[in-house]
């Protein structure tokens, strides 16, 4: 094979003459080339990590107070009050330098010891001042004076062109919430879901727990909280992700969209051209640290980016493991069941768009057929984990088997190019993004890799996407890298008028490698087993995805109305009126995603939307309007109230779940903890932020706008409902279910919920309201070619 000669620099044959030597220029120079590039990388991480290791000072500074040291003692003055002579005193070369530099020396000495000290001295007032919550719980626009002062001194110690990772080491610790706080509160929250009877129950247990073993787990959990970085974060990851078995098809992974409105070019391997290049540029600018930190008022940890290219889960029989290697000049590419490995650099430089292209086309050319087992290989990713962890071992840890799934593993990423075309499109539009959804979270359940980090999806008519693997990272994370994907691929890269990618090819590129493999019947076996279970759990899918564009923000905010608050008691309106439908008038226990990135290593916390407040105003939206706005109000407040609290660490589930954990490591049983976490989420819901305004003009150009992403339901009787806000004017909607659920539907879910959105706006601001029959008119598809 071509590929196997460019891998070797030299040959040599033994002759009578003696052995003839020779040697391969070209791969030589790769060699050289790719080595050069490797330490460029160590050198820009040292340089770096010495940066961030002094922030919010800089290392220029060190030279500022060395100067100013030296200059001072000139003047016959003694900053130091003795201690520069002191270490005079035991310098261990002393006798062999002249008194003068001996002086220079200490004094360098000492003005080391002086920086480092007001280094760690603003890094702790630079904590202490991050560890200040208070300005989130103050009303919009009357912040108060111990706020303003709070913000002046995060300015002055906040330092200047800080680097991705520069405030890592003054982002505070997750304090542990007081048990007696967080009972008061889950007791709060679950009174609505139960009657009289059980939550005296449940109050019973509760106050059992705190006055005999939780206590006992609580010393525990502050222990570990002085010792971790976060109390939280490393066995959220272990025990809700990596220890489950179940298939993180649908059930874990989650995925992003295109732009909704618009294909920037109809041809495939160019649209895989300028996507590939847009991500290998912004893993370029991760590995340089040249991402500006994301913030609120403060910045936000910045820990999950770490993992996110090279990366891939690795099934075992009681957990997986997140495998991460510092660097990968290659993806894995699927197309028509079969792998490739393509090479993203050349001469020690980054392909342009136009060669992915060319690349990628080559691909798509490709005749060959794939291998015996080969085609639905990826289905043993998507099934169960424990035949995928006993398989891999017994059958891809050796020879030619273990050096393809290396090849795919420690990928940047990967991508299939897939046959389908997807997107709004056809005589029914509403249909083909629903199709669009499913095909995004579980494709034919084996043409994607669900272990890596992410995989990215390109479809036949241009149309893009991605799937995420959800242990190591959380949506917002994979949704900042997305918006600068799509920003970059048409903003910045953009296409020539044929749709072909811009530059020239240098057509002496090596071809991408196909994969080989030598799967066995018996392996052949297991991938039909686990694409049965995974082609099962597709099937029973059910998902709407729909864009509102009667309103959005812009008019909730003319209302003084939180848009999430207002969003999440539309859902609770809807899924009320659902059960109402069915007989049952019922509330059920709701799930919103709130992030605790404000503390280090911070991932995410649980925002009980259900609340005492918001029930009351459901049940009696039927009354009088005045009473029913006041209602609302209160129940709007209420949440804004609980999200903040989750985000400043006094959140209720993740405290519980570390006092359950500990409990397990101690051998003991709480009736309580095990009550409290078998309790099912039947609405699970999280909303998806537009990160990066900055790079979407919506206002010029509508039609640019991603329509967000979903996740799959996570109780089978409930509902998983994804939202993006997105400008002024629309809000975007995932909603998926179960067909073997008699009682759920996501079609007559998202029928609900628009007819909540417009009674809310309506009853809020009847004046504001429009026609709930008229909608606005969306762009019209277009196709840059």
């Amino acid at each position: 094979m071509a590929e196997a000669h460019q891998a070797v620099a030299f040959q040599f044959t033994v002759t009578p003459e003696g052995i003839d030597l020779q040697l391969s220029h070209q791969a030589l120079t790769e060699i050289y080339l790719s080595g050069l590039r490797s330490w460029k990388k160590r050198l820009i991480r040292l340089k770096n990590s010495v940066i961030t290791g002094v922030y919010p000072a800089s290392p220029s500074s060190w030279l500022f107070v060395v100067i100013a040291i030296l200059a001072t003692m000139y003047t016959r003055s003694d900053p130091s009050m003795g201690l520069i002579a002191k270490i005079q005193e035991h310098l261990p070369v002393s006798q062999s330098m002249s008194a003068q530099c001996q002086t220079v020396v200490s004094a360098v000495l000492f003005s080391t010891m002086l920086w480092l000290s007001l280094i760690f001295t603003m890094r702790l007032c630079l904590k202490q001042l991050l560890s200040y919550h208070r300005w989130m719980f103050e009303q919009h626009g009357k912040m108060s004076n111990t706020t303003k002062v709070w913000m002046a001194l995060v300015r002055i110690f906040s330092g200047r062109q800080p680097l991705l990772y520069s405030y890592q080491g003054s982002l505070p610790n997750l304090p542990v919430p007081a048990i007696k706080d967080t009972l008061k509160r889950y007791l709060e929250s679950v009174r609505p879901l139960m009657d009289s009877t059980e939550f005296e129950r449940m109050t019973k247990l509760a106050s059992e727990f705190e006055s005999s073993l939780g206590h006992r787990l609580q010393w525990y959990l502050k222990l570990k909280a002085l010792w971790a970085a976060n109390y939280v974060s490393d066995w959220w990851e272990e025990y809700i992700y990596l220890r489950g078995r179940s298939p993180i098809m649908v059930n874990s992974n989650y995925y992003g969209m295109d732009f909704l409105y618009v294909t920037p070019t109809p041809i495939q391997a160019a649209r895989a051209g300028n996507t590939i290049h847009a991500f290998l540029l912004y893993r370029r600018k991760l590995n340089r640290e040249e991402i500006k930190p994301v913030s609120t008022v403060i910045p936000l940890c910045a820990a999950q980016c770490e993992r996110m290219f090279n990366t891939t889960r690795t099934p075992g029989e009681e957990t997986d493991t997140v495998q991460h290697w510092q660097d990968s000049d290659y993806i894995a590419v699927y197309h028509r069941g079969r792998y490739f490995r393509l090479w993203v650099y050349q001469a020690g430089r980054l392909l342009s768009p136009r060669e992915i292209e060319y690349q990628i086309q080559r691909i798509l050319d490709d005749p060959s057929s794939p291998s015996p087992g080969e085609e639905k290989l990826g289905a043993l990713t998507a099934g169960d984990r424990v035949p995928w962890a006993k398989v891999r071992k017994e059958y891809f840890s050796t020879g030619v088997n273990k050096r393809s799934l290396d090849c795919i593993e420690k990928a940047a990423f990967f991508v299939t190019l897939d046959d389908d075309e997807q997107g709004m499109m056809g005589e029914d539009p509403a249909a083909s993004l629903d199709r669009y959804a499913k095909s995004l979270l579980h494709g034919k359940c084996y043409d994607r890799w669900f272990d890596k980090s992410f995989s990215v999806v390109i479809y036949k008519n241009g149309k893009n996407g991605l799937n995420a693997e959800h242990s190591w990272a959380d949506a917002p994370v994979v949704a900042h890298l997305w918006e600068y994907a799509l920003a970059t691929d048409s903003f910045q890269l953009g296409y020539n008028e044929e749709g072909h990618c811009k530059g020239e090819v240098d057509s002496s590129l090596p071809r991408p490698q196909k994969l080989n493999w030598e799967i066995p019947s018996e392996c052949q076996e297991q991938v039909a087993q686990s694409l049965a279970v995974a082609q099962a759990l597709a099937d029973d899918l059910d998902f709407h995805v729909f864009s509102f564009r009667v309103f959005g923000k812009g008019k909730i905010k003319k209302c003084r109305m939180s848009p999430d608050a207002f969003i999440q008691l539309a859902l609770q309106l809807a899924y009320y009126r659902v059960t109402v439908a069915h007989d049952r008038e019922m509330f059920c226990l709701t799930y919103e995603a709130s992030m605790t990135r404000l503390f280090r290593e911070g991932r995410t916390e649980t925002v009980r939307s259900c609340s005492n407040e918001s029930c009351a105003f459901i049940r009696h939206s039927y009354i009088a309007a005045d009473v029913c706005r006041r209602l609302f109000r209160s129940a709007s407040e209420k949440h804004q109230h609980l999200y903040r609290m989750a985000m400043t660490g006094a959140g209720i589930d993740r405290h519980l779940f570390c006092l359950y954990v500990v409990s397990k490591y101690l051998g003991v049983e709480s009736p309580f903890l095990k009550e409290v976490l078998s309790e099912p989420w039947r609405l699970s819901t999280s909303q998806t932020p537009i990160q990066q305004v900055e790079l979407f003009d919506l206002v010029n150009h509508p039609e640019y706008i991603s329509c967000g992403g979903g996740f799959g339901p996570v109780a089978d009787d409930g509902y998983g409902v994804s939202y993006s806000i997105v400008g002024e004017n629309m809000i975007n909607f995932h909603i998926s279910c179960k067909h073997s659920c008699p009682d759920t539907g996501a079609h007559k879910f998202g029928a609900q919920i628009k007819k909540a959105l417009l009674d809310l706006l309506h009853l809020l601001c009847p004046d504001q309201s429009e026609s709930k029959k008229t909608e606005a008119s969306p762009p019209e598809d277009k196709k840059d070619q």
